[in-house]
C-alpha cells in the first residue's frame, strides 16, 4: 500500500502548453482557468478547469479544492483529528461511526482487497509503521517482527456495518492507511464537484494521480499525462524525463513506483508499497501505471498490481473493462509491458 496520504510526489506530469495561473481566451471561447499547484494531502495538487468564462472557472476551481480538502481532513493518517486517526485509536475498543465519505473508502477498499486476494489492503499501517520505524534505526526489521505485525494486518480483521455505517478492529493493534485510495477518491469528488459548478472540461492532479473530463483548452483534441521515466526520475514537481505521453480524454490515470517514493534500510532502497503476504515491501516493478475510468479505480489497481507483479497483475487489469496498465520493470533496463488496449492511449 502506498504510505499514508502521501509524500511530496508527482509521478505523473499533465503537459499543458501555454500560460499558467489564469488564462482566457478572446471573445466567447471557452477560458481556460489554472489553480497553480496546491500543497494538500501531503503533496501537490493541481486543478485546470475550462469554462464558459473567467468567473465560472474560479468558481469550479474553488469547489473541486475545497471537495479534496474534505477526503484530506477526513481520511489523513497525519491528522490526529481526522476520522481515520480516530478510528485506528478507538476501533478495537468499540465500533465507530463514520462519515458517508469514509465508509464508502471503506467499502470500495474491500471490495479491491476481494478482488485482489489482498494484494490491495489499507490494513498494512502496522507493517508500514514497522519498516518506518526501521529506517530510522537503521537496521532492517527481524522475522519475528514482521510475523507480529503481520497478525495485524488483513482486511478479513476489519468489520463494517452499513446499517449503523460503523467500523470496528477484530485485533488490537490494527491501523488503516488510506494512502492507496485517498487521492483517487478525493480527486473524483473534485471532478463532481467541478461538472455541477458548471465546467466543460477538466484536468485534476493530486500527487501524480489525474482524472480529466470535457473539453481540454485551446481546442486540443486530448489532454495529454505524461508518465516519468523511471530511470531519471529527480525531486521536485515532475521532474525528470518522460518515458511517454498518454492523450486521454475521460479517463483517471495513476502511477504507483518505487523510484521515488521509498525508504532507506542498511543502504538498500525499499519500496513504499506493502506486500502484506511477505510483510515487506514489494520487489520487481519500479512503476505501475493504470487508466481507468475513475480515479479510485485507477489508484487502487496501481497499487494492487504492483503487490501481485507483471504476470498476475496484466491478468487482472485485461479482464477489466475499459482499464488498461503499462508495467515497467526495476532497473538497470526498465522495461516497459502493456496490456492489450494500452497502446490506443499512447500519443506517437
Amino acid at each position: 500500500m502506498d504510505r499514508r496520504i502521501g509524500r511530496m510526489t508527482a509521478i505523473l506530469v499533465c503537459v499543458l502548453l501555454g500560460g499558467l495561473s489564469y488564462f482566457s481566451c478572446a471573445g466567447k471561447e471557452p477560458v481556460r482557468v489554472d489553480s497553480g499547484h496546491q500543497l494538500v494531502m501531503g503533496t501537490f495538487a493541481r486543478v485546470v478547469v475550462v469554462a464558459e468564462n473567467q468567473g465560472v472557472g474560479k468558481e469550479c476551481i474553488q469547489a473541486a479544492l475545497t471537495e479534496i480538502h474534505k477526503v484530506d481532513e477526513l481520511m489523513s493518517d497525519y491528522r490526529s483529528e481526522s476520522e481515520i486517526s480516530r478510528v485506528n485509536k478507538e476501533a478495537f475498543d468499540h465500533a465507530v461511526e463514520v462519515s458517508e465519505s469514509t465508509y464508502e473508502v471503506l467499502q470500495r477498499s474491500v471490495e479491491f482487497s476481494e478482488l485482489t486476494a489482498g494484494a490491495f489492503d489499507v490494513t498494512v499501517g502496522p507493517l508500514m509503521d514497522l519498516f518506518h520505524d526501521a529506517e530510522k534505526d537503521g537496521a532492517a526489521p527481524t522475522d519475528e517482527q514482521i510475523a507480529e505485525a503481520k497478525l495485524k494486518v488483513g482486511f478479513e480483521k476489519l468489520k463494517l456495518d452499513s446499517q449503523n455505517r460503523t467500523v470496528q478492529f477484530a485485533i488490537d493493534g490494527m491501523r488503516l492507511d488510506l494512502g492507496g485510495i485517498a487521492k483517487g477518491y478525493a480527486i473524483d469528488k473534485a471532478i463532481e464537484a467541478a461538472r455541477r459548478c458548471g465546467a466543460s472540461g477538466a484536468m485534476i492532479d493530486i500527487g501524480g494521480d489525474i482524472r480529466c473530463f470535457g473539453s481540454p483548452p485551446e481546442g486540443r483534441e486530448h489532454w495529454l499525462i505524461g508518465v516519468q521515466d523511471p530511470n531519471s526520475a529527480t525531486e521536485g514537481i515532475g521532474g525528470g524525463k518522460l518515458l511517454l505521453t498518454l492523450k486521454v480524454t475521460n479517463a483517471a490515470v495513476a502511477t504507483s513506483g518505487d523510484y521515488r517514493q521509498f525508504v532507506l534500510i542498511e543502504g538498500k532502497r525499499r519500496s513504499h508499497i506493502m506486500d502484506r503476504k511477505t510483510g515487506t515491501s514489494t520487489e520487481g516493478l519500479a512503476s505501475v501505471t493504470i487508466i481507468a475510468e475513475n480515479a479510485t479505480d485507477a489508484d487502487a489497481l496501481a497499487t494492487a498490481v504492483s503487490v501481485m507483479g507483471t504476470e498476475k497483475g496484466l491478468d487482472l487489469i485485461e479482464k477489466r473493462p475499459r482499464t488498461e496498465a503499462i508495467l515497467i520493470t526495476s532497473g538497470p533496463k526498465y522495461e516497459a509491458t502493456k496490456t492489450s488496449g494500452a497502446p490506443e492511449y499512447v500519443k506517437e
